[in-house]
């Protein structure tokens, strides 16, 4: 970091590469030209400065382009009903409806790309459905492990 609290150039081009690939924070290093990228990464990361920068970008990047979380939510349902295909039906070249040996319309149906986007949306409007995270108490201090263990040593020798 730069004497006067600034970023230095490599961890301003840290932050640059980072936001062009956010899942791989070690490639960001690297292009940066940091020699053990994944420890650079790492500290990187840690520091509020570097952290504030990202957002900076991000946020920027996010206006430029004009997305945003409704921008995700619409395309995520669009691409979910367009997977479903329950408006059109399936056509040949010529835009003929195609039928099968029994007279019924035949629908397009992507299975994987409708679950994806389904996922996507599910997650976004936070109905849990398709929870992933585990919430943990981090708020343990050094006292309060020693008072439990304390507690369990005086349990076990009580019996």
């Amino acid at each position: 970091m730069a004497k006067d609290g600034k970023l230095n150039a490599q961890m301003e081009r840290f932050c640059q590469e980072y936001i062009k690939n956010p899942d791989n924070q070690t490639a960001a290093a690297a292009a940066a030209g940091y020699k053990n990228a994944s420890v650079s990464a790492s500290r990187h990361m840690d520091n509020p400065k570097v952290q504030a920068r990202i957002a900076e970008l991000m946020e920027h990047r996010n206006k430029r382009v004009k997305i945003d979380a409704d921008y995700v939510l619409k395309q995520s349902v669009k691409i979910h009903e367009r997977c479903m295909q329950e408006i059109e039906p399936f056509t040949d070249a010529k835009g003929n409806h195609i039928h099968d040996d029994k007279g019924r319309p035949l629908y397009v149906f992507d299975a994987k790309a409708a679950i994806a986007a389904l996922g996507l949306v599910g997650k976004h409007v936070n109905v849990q459905a398709f929870k992933e995270r585990m919430e943990v108490n981090v708020n343990v201090t050094l006292a309060d492990r020693l008072a439990k263990a304390r507690r369990r040593a005086l349990e076990k020798n009580t019996k």
